[in-house]
């Protein structure tokens, strides 16, 4: 039986919407690899309970880290709660682990295109949530040329 909820959460409506977002882009990839010249980049929390990296990455990078999927990966799996995908570091090949729930951020800079989100760490407390960062474009900084 599903929990009866005292409102509609749509901030948490719109995260699940994007997620699925990310999950297709990357099922496409699996299925087919990276189209043209587009490549991912993908920031992720370590400290997830479901991430499962290598001890020497998790000491390198003990809350967060950012991955780039473009030229040099292989074995990427995708399911509706999680990815994996092995990435050399130093040349020595490292499986990752990844739930969609610690996905902070995804993006194919090749298009110009992504999107933040705000990974929680534990869902018993969800007044803990983290802060949701902001998809700025750089271009608005820019000067017009007249």
């Amino acid at each position: 039986m599903t929990k009866k909820v005292n409102e509609i959460n749509y901030d948490k409506l719109i995260e699940k919407a994007l997620k699925h977002v990310v999950i297709e882009a990357l099922k496409i990839v699996e299925n087919q690899g990276l189209p043209g010249d587009q490549h991912f980049y993908i920031a992720f929390r370590t400290d997830h309970p479901d991430t499962k990296i290598d001890p020497f990455l998790k000491s390198q990078y003990p809350k967060e880290m950012t991955i780039v999927l473009q030229n040099q990966f292989e074995g990427l799996k995708v399911t509706d709660e999680a990815f994996s995908v092995i990435l050399n570091f130093n040349h020595v090949p490292y499986r990752l682990e990844i739930p969609f729930d610690a996905v902070t951020y995804f993006g194919d800079p090749s298009v110009r295109f992504g999107l933040s989100f705000g990974a929680e760490i534990n869902d018993e407390h969800p007044e803990n949530e983290h802060q949701k960062a902001e998809v700025v474009s750089i271009d608005s900084f820019r000067k017009k040329n007249a």
